[in-house]
């Protein structure tokens, strides 16, 4: 894999960090910003993800999570799986005061079109 770069995330309103995390084994690929430990919130995040699969599964939704959204009292957290590869998955963290989630959502989406995760 290409080394990726988030800084260009840092321009979503409210950024405070982010991570691209391996889902599998909840390793952090790469990782920016602070006031977090982003290898602890990779590897807690991963578990949420898993689970968010596993009853989608036992549902029987045939879907792909879109992202999954942890609202926080003082902050956002987004996951992202990818839609070009689920195996991974982009992990946001906002400061809920500043951001504008939409706006947030949509800028993952462009993100990762415009990066190559192969």
């Amino acid at each position: 894999m290409a080394k990726i770069s988030l800084e260009t995330l840092r321009s979503i309103d409210g950024y405070v960090a982010s991570a691209l995390v391996d889902g599998e084994s909840g390793m952090l690929l790469a990782g920016d910003g602070g006031g977090i430990n982003l290898e602890v919130a990779a590897a807690g995040n991963t578990e949420v993800i898993r689970a968010k699969r596993r009853v989608a599964n036992s549902l029987k939704l045939n879907d792909t999570i879109e992202d999954v959204l942890i609202s926080l009292t003082k902050q956002y957290h987004l996951l992202r799986p990818l839609e070009s590869n689920q195996k991974l998955f982009l992990y946001v963290v906002l400061d809920r005061t500043k951001a504008n989630l939409a706006m947030a959502r949509h800028e993952l989406r462009s993100f990762e079109k415009a990066i190559d995760f192969s």
